[in-house]
């Protein structure tokens, strides 16, 4: 497994955390939803910090390695301030009682 976090400083984007919450609600969480090879992404925010980004975890660094569509950077103005790529040693998952991540976190709730 192949795991990359990305991250904006959205302090020079007209962007907020606030105003990209649409973007995942109407576009992203769907269209990543369909991506081959991606396992796991959750988007995360620092709305006190105005920081923005992703967590992706893949099957494979290849899987990882195909382009994808920018639509975020287009949005934000610029590409990701900080792109951080490493393999995986272990996965676990823990006792849970939500059965789905699907349609969680704070763009997709209330």
């Amino acid at each position: 497994m192949h795991a990359v976090i990305v991250w904006w400083d959205l302090t020079d984007s007209a962007q907020t955390v606030e105003s990209l919450r649409p973007f995942l609600r109407d576009e992203a969480v769907d269209r990543f939803a369909r991506i081959p090879g991606l396992r796991l992404k959750f988007w995360i925010s620092d709305a006190a910090r105005q920081r923005w980004g992703a967590v992706l975890l893949w099957e494979s660094a290849e899987a990882a390695a195909v382009p994808q569509a920018q639509r975020a950077a287009e949005l934000i103005g610029y590409l990701p301030t900080s792109v951080t790529s490493f393999e995986v040693e272990a996965a676990v998952e823990g006792p849970f009682t939500a059965a789905a991540l699907a349609g969680r976190g704070l763009a997709l709730e209330g």
